[in-house]
């Protein structure tokens, strides 16, 4: 990774476009080691993702109402239907051990018993 001064700046403006030494600087900061090569590359990938976003901010969304979710939502659960359960002998009857009743496991670190 190439070495960066303390005092470079951490904002990209307009006047100031994203740099490798930027990219650098705030890898460093974020405890990141990346290489020369990863350096490069995400710098590329961060100026592209940023014009991205200015694309966005250029549209005229005046008239766009704000919503949570792309998609109208419905509920896909099936509905609750009271089914007979398993009876209790037969599957007490496969478990490897049990105590009246109940299914016996061992006991939970730290507490008694």
């Amino acid at each position: 990774m190439s070495d960066v001064p303390p005092a470079a700046p951490l904002d990209a403006s307009a006047d100031e476009p994203l740099s490798p030494a930027l990219i650098a600087k705030v890898a460093t900061l974020a405890r990141l080691d990346l290489t020369d090569d990863e350096t490069r590359r995400f710098t590329g990938q961060l100026r592209d993702m940023l014009e991205h976003f200015a694309d966005i901010d250029a549209l005229d969304l005046a008239g766009v109402e704000p919503m949570s979710q792309p998609y109208a939502l419905s509920n896909v659960l099936r509905d609750d239907v009271v089914e007979p359960g398993l009876d209790r002998d037969e599957v007490l009857a496969a478990a490897p051990d049990v105590e009246d009743r109940r299914f016996k496991v061992p006991p939970i670190v730290g507490t008694p018993g």
